[in-house]
């Protein structure tokens, strides 16, 4: 049983559907073939017209080693929410107190003025890193994503 979609998500569903409908209709009577990437596994994929507004080419050297840098911390990050998530469950975030996007609005407002604390204080972390705590906080912003979108697991 799917979560109830945030209604700000609704209307950006709506348009990006509208906007999937406009790429199809061009694209019928056409030899045109949308692009292909490669996935981070080496296998070829062609996006759905509504995402390929985020994809990125790198334009040279510089670019791709900073879309390099970028796509493995996005992994390393992917992971550990991922096995944080088989350790929590999703009921943590689905059920919180005032709903989920509450909890989650709770959790990052304790990252960050964990992370403002070390930084202003210049005391050495005994628990976990910055780092980590940057991990924590750009995980709860995916679950965000996954909850506006309706994909967050009641169960």
């Amino acid at each position: 049983m799917g979560m109830k979609q945030h209604p700000a998500f609704a209307g950006l569903q709506n348009k990006l559907n509208a906007d999937r409908d406009e790429y199809l209709k061009r694209l019928e009577g056409t030899q045109t073939l949308p692009p292909r990437y490669i996935d981070s596994d080496g296998m070829a994929y062609t996006p759905e017209p509504e995402h390929q507004n985020y994809l990125f080419e790198p334009d040279g050297e510089a670019e791709l080693d900073f879309a390099t840098a970028v796509q493995e911390v996005a992994d390393t990050n992917v992971a550990l929410l991922l096995r944080k998530n088989r350790d929590y469950g999703p009921k943590n975030i689905a059920q919180a107190p005032g709903g989920a996007l509450n909890g989650l609005r709770v959790r990052m407002h304790d990252k960050l003025a964990r992370i403002n604390n070390l930084l202003d204080s210049g005391v050495d972390p005994e628990n976990e890193s910055l780092f980590d705590s940057f991990m924590d906080l750009a995980n709860y912003a995916l679950i965000g994503q996954l909850v506006l979108r309706g994909e967050w697991p009641n169960e």
